[in-house]
Formats: C-alpha cells, sequence, structure tokens
C-alpha cells in the first residue's frame, strides 16, 4: 500500500461532546489527526461523505458512500463509519471492484480516554493492506465478512452469526 483513502461517514468515532446541550453531536473526522499523531509511514487522503450517526443512514446515504469509493484512484480504502448499521452499509458495498474497503468505527467517541477507535483503525490499516479485494469489517481485533457478522448491542461488540 503506498496510499490509503480514508471515507468518513459519521458515526460514534467522531462523536463530541457538547456540555451546554448535555449531548453528542458529530464532529469533525477525527481519523485524519489519529494517524498524524502516530507517524504512519504512508500517505493518505480523508474524504468526509456524510456526518450522520449510522441509525439515520438510508439506502441513498450508502449509495453515495459506494460511489465515493468508486470515484477514488487508490485500491485500498478505509471507511469511518458508526457501529450500529455497519453491517448493513458493508453489505450494500458487496461487488465493488478492484478495491479492498474496510469498515471500522468506534463504540466510543475517539476523544474519549479508554476509546476503542485507534485501536479499530490500526486493525483496518493492517487488514487493508494485507487482505484481497473485497469489503470487510474491522471490530473487536477481529476481521469480518460482513455477510457474518452483527452487532450485539446488549454486549456491545460484533459476533459471529
Amino acid at each position: 500500500m503506498q496510499h490509503l483513502v480514508i471515507v468518513t461517514t459519521g458515526g460514534t468515532i467522531d462523536k463530541i461532546y457538547f456540555d451546554d446541550k448535555s449531548t453528542f453531536q458529530i464532529g469533525e473526522p477525527q481519523i485524519g489527526e489519529i494517524l498524524d499523531q502516530l507517524g504512519v509511514a504512508f500517505s493518505f487522503d480523508v474524504v468526509p461523505v456524510l456526518r450522520k450517526d449510522s441509525l439515520h443512514l438510508d439506502d441513498g446515504d450508502r449509495a453515495q458512500i459506494r460511489a465515493a469509493i468508486e470515484q477514488q484512484a487508490h485500491r485500498h480504502v478505509v471507511v469511518t463509519h458508526g457501529t450500529d448499521t455497519m453491517v448493513e452499509t458493508a453489505q450494500a458495498l458487496a461487488g465493488l471492484t478492484g478495491k479492498v474497503v474496510v469498515l471500522t468505527g468506534a463504540l466510543n467517541p475517539a476523544l474519549f480516554k479508554g476509546s476503542d477507535a485507534v485501536f479499530n483503525i490500526g486493525c483496518a490499516v493492517g487488514a487493508v493492506q494485507t487482505l484481497p479485494d473485497g469489503v470487510y469489517i474491522a471490530m473487536n481485533g477481529r476481521i469480518w465478512d460482513p455477510a457474518r457478522v452483527r452487532k450485539n448491542r446488549d454486549a456491545n461488540r460484533f459476533e459471529s452469526l
């Protein structure tokens, strides 16, 4: 991998807390700053497509994500995405040709201490460099086939079907 494209869609990984409202809102994509701080040994572009909680994504949003990936000249694409509908989006991206696409996110915002964001991003970056063309999910220290995984909301983790 000489160059990585990161497509951002929002989700928990980019949530920020507003004290005056006592609510979470989706802020600017965090992944570029995270990778810069880590001093990664590859070049990358961050392509913001959406800033939505994944529960609010619809088929039109998924088509927009797919189109953004198809437009990229580079083969390796990481997509940051909310965890609640990550599987549905990954399934909607099936059939992309000439690309390795890995979706990842976080169960806690990247700005929070103890967030799983950096770990999941690292897993996704490693996976996108080594997997054959296709669409995958990198969460909880594993690489998942979107057709064989679900989010267990009660346990707050991904698991095999």
